[in-house]
Formats: C-alpha cells, structure tokens, sequence
C-alpha cells in the first residue's frame, strides 16, 4: 500500500512510478506523508515512501512513536529536487540493496533543520544547517540523523553530470558551502531553485536544473584537481550559466554554433571555447548533450500517436536523422527507437495516486529541500 497523502492537500495527480527518470519536465509537486496514518503504521509507509521517492534504502527509526514524515518532490528534467521532514532515523545502502537497482544515481543533500552524519568511501561528514554533501548509490553508504530534521534532496542520473568515477569520489561524504569559491556558488544556486521550484515556469526550472548539474561538474573537476589556471572565476561562470541559458533557449536551431553565440555576447570564440575548456568539454559536445537529453526527454512523452524519431531529432537542431540516432546510442546505449518503445511500455505499468499542494505564488522574477 502506497504512503498517503497529507491531510488538506486540494489537486490530485497521477505519477507513473516505472516512468523513465527524465520523461518529466513539469515543475508539478508530488506529496508523500505519514500524516494521516496511526503512529504505529507509520515506519512502514515510511520506507515505503523513501524507496519510491529516491532508491532501495534500509531505514530504521530512531524513536519509539515515529513522528510524522513528509516528501515533496518536484521534476525537473533529469533533476528531482525533494524537501525530506521527518523524525531521528538512519537510512543505510547495503550492497544487497545496490544489486536491487538505482546504483546509477547521485544525491546531493542540502541541509535545512538538524543534522546529518554521513558515512561513505572511508569518509564520514557531520552535516550542519547550510552544508551539503554528496552520495553515490553505486556503493555502499550510511546516514544517521538522531533529531527532527528538514533538508532538500537533489537527485539525477549519473550520466546527467559529465564527471568521472574519481571526481565523483572527490564529492561523496565531504562537507561542502561553508567555504567560499564554487561550493559556495554551488550551496546558492540550489537553496534558490529549492525555495522557488514550485513557483518556476516549467522550461526556466529545467534550464536552472541544467545550470545546477553544471556546477557540480565544475565543482567534481576542482576537486580532483586542474591544471594551474584552469579554475573558473566566479565571474566566469556567472558568465557561463548565462551562456548555457541562451544556447538551451535556442537549441532548436540548427545554425546555433560558437561563432554565432560568441556574437550575442561580445565575445571572441577563442574565450568562449575557453570556458566551457574550464569544465573539461567543448562547446559543439555541451550543445549536442542538451539536445540529446530533450530528445530523449520528448520520446519517453505519453502521446496518442507516437511522433516520429526524425521529427523529434529535428525539433532539437538535429539536421541528420542518422547522425542523430547514432549519437543517441553512444549517450545512451540503445536506439531512439528502443528508447521510445521503453518509455511506452512504462506508462502502461502501476500508477499511484497522491495528492499535491494547491498553486503558489511568487514574486515576479524569482529564480530558482535521503541521500
């Protein structure tokens, strides 16, 4: 039995829980919460819930009447950000859970009320309001909160960051955002797509997701260590993230190339081609993975009549249908073809009803809380 819905919550909505991880761009809120259980059913539709929600995870409660626990997660194309409140507890990925699915994703958390000791790679970090810190589910690891807590979680397949094995180690169980320089940036940029993500336009959240998923790439690279100069300025990527905006503003077009986007902001090529150098990948490759992931993105969509590969790929810029399908399989090892096929059968699989909060206001112009 699936966990309820929170008590006085208004629209419903209907999540596809086989779905493809990147099928949804929406910015719709999805609600899990104990709220309205009795406490002793409570540690049950609890884990349930953190499973469906993240991955396969051991949780234990750490006190005899649990407290209420609540999830609320939005969909940013490849990124689910979820804000976790819930009672003292310890969550632990085994490798018998591993073998059972999800080792292909990341976790970073951002720590609101309480804290959180996470144990991961022969390290161990005691996270504090403020900080955050990073998971791989590919390997083993363990999380003890022992007091009422609130963070967001930010979770996203591996292959949506272009980082290594080794600089992801550099990430996992390292306290990161009480320092300066990019994990400061980073700590930012996500405490404002946390507090804004239910008030954002879907297309802005998923260019701010985007933003976001490069940061921790540059955040991974400095970590493992650069070249002498290769570190990006705070201007330089404030610089980048506005530049990354106008090419994913403009994806569909297929003249889009570094000359024309070096024009619209009064800049040489050879600077433009230098900072994305900075994130270890050029210009031509960072476009052809945001078109891509919209691709891949439009074929998991549910539609009366499938749309066709060609008229997909040409939508995102793609000039070759051929050219497109196989560089959709090297990203992703199958075809556009089986890909769509797959998303199709997944809609047709157990849907769970669960209950979201009714619209919220925003100021004008806002941008963007287990492991």
């Amino acid at each position: 039995m699936p966990p309820v819905a929170t008590a006085g919550e208004t629209a419903v909505e209907t999540v596809t829980a086989t779905a493809p991880a990147t099928a949804a761009v929406t910015a719709a809120a999805t609600t899990l919460s104990t709220t309205a259980l009795p406490t002793p059913d409570r540690a049950e539709y609890w884990h349930e819930a953190v499973a469906q929600t993240f991955i396969p995870l051991d949780v234990r409660l750490l006190e005899p009447a649990p407290s209420v626990g609540t999830i609320t997660s939005h969909r940013l194309g490849a990124l689910q950000v979820s804000l976790v409140q819930a009672g003292p507890q310890r969550v632990v990925r085994s490798g018998s859970l591993i073998a059972r699915g999800g080792e292909d994703h990341v976790t970073l958390a951002l720590q609101h009320r309480g804290t959180a000791r996470l144990v991961q790679d022969g390290r161990q970090v005691l996270l504090r309001p403020g900080t955050f810190a990073v998971s791989d589910a590919g390997r083993p690891f363990s999380k003890e909160l022992t007091e009422p807590f609130s963070f967001t979680a930010f979770h996203w397949p591996r292959a949506a960051v272009g980082v290594s094995d080794e600089e992801l180690r550099e990430l996992t169980a390292t306290d990161f955002g009480a320092e300066g320089g990019t994990a400061a940036l980073v700590a930012a940029h996500l405490g404002r797509l946390a507090r804004a993500v239910g008030a954002l336009d879907p297309q802005a959240a998923v260019r701010l997701a985007a933003t976001a998923l490069d940061l921790l790439a540059v955040l991974a690279q400095e970590r493992r260590g650069r070249p002498p100069g290769a570190e990006p300025s705070e201007a330089a990527l404030a610089l980048l993230a506005r530049i990354k905006d106008h090419i994913l503003r403009r994806l569909g077009d297929p003249g889009l190339d570094p000359e024309q986007i070096a024009a619209a902001h009064h800049l040489s090529v050879r600077y433009l081609h230098k900072l994305f150098q900075c994130e270890g990948i050029t210009v031509g490759r960072w476009i052809q993975r945001q078109r891509l992931a919209m691709c891949r993105r439009d074929l998991a969509r549910p539609t009366v009549r499938p749309v066709t590969v060609a008229a997909v790929a040409g939508r995102w810029g793609f000039v070759s249908a051929s050219h497109f399908s196989r560089s959709f399989r090297a990203a992703y090892g199958v075809s556009p073809r089986e890909w769509q096929a797959g998303a199709r059968v997944a809609a047709g699989a157990r849907t769970v009803d669960v209950r979201i909060p009714a619209p919220r206001r925003s100021d004008a112009g806002a941008t963007a809380v287990p492991a």
